[in-house]
């Protein structure tokens, strides 16, 4: 069996990823895992809760490709940020992908009702994690068509 590595030349159309997580050792365990992914983590950022998130992304010059969203962090949690971005029109568009440690029934309805476009529980070990980015970027980047801009 012939096995090809993975060409990271699909990554590169996205303009970066905004990830808002205010655990730090959380955000270094994705940004390592999106490196062994073979993600360049030079277009990965982070905000560490959900006030951030908005200022961010209503100040930003270009938009992020996607938002990875904890749903539990301080001053605005990842429910208020995710209805403020679906009910913002300049906003909608970018794909919101949920990333948190709840696997709650009720938090998974709420958040699709609130319009996320998945839901991703953390998982607890990093092999498992690392395989989890890498089929986040497969779908999101290397499958789906998204804005870049």
């Amino acid at each position: 069996m012939i096995m090809h590595k993975r060409s990271t030349n699909k990554y590169n159309a996205i303009s970066y990823i905004l990830a808002a997580d205010d655990d730090l050792d959380d955000q270094e365990l994705i940004k390592d895992a999106l490196s062994d992914s073979d993600f360049n983590t030079d277009k990965l950022r982070f905000v560490s809760d959900g006030e951030e998130l908005m200022s961010t992304l209503i100040n930003a010059d270009s938009l992020p490709s996607i938002i990875l969203l904890d749903l539990n962090m301080p001053k605005k949690n990842g429910r208020e940020a995710l209805a403020e971005i679906k009910a913002n029109t300049s906003l909608r568009h970018i794909p919101v992908i949920i990333f948190s440690t709840s696997d709650s029934t009720l938090d998974i309805k709420e958040c699709y009702s609130l319009g996320t476009n998945a839901y991703m529980t953390k998982p607890n070990n990093y092999k498992d994690l690392v395989e989890t980015m890498q089929i986040l970027l497969d779908y999101w980047i290397g499958r789906s068509q998204i804005v870049t801009d």
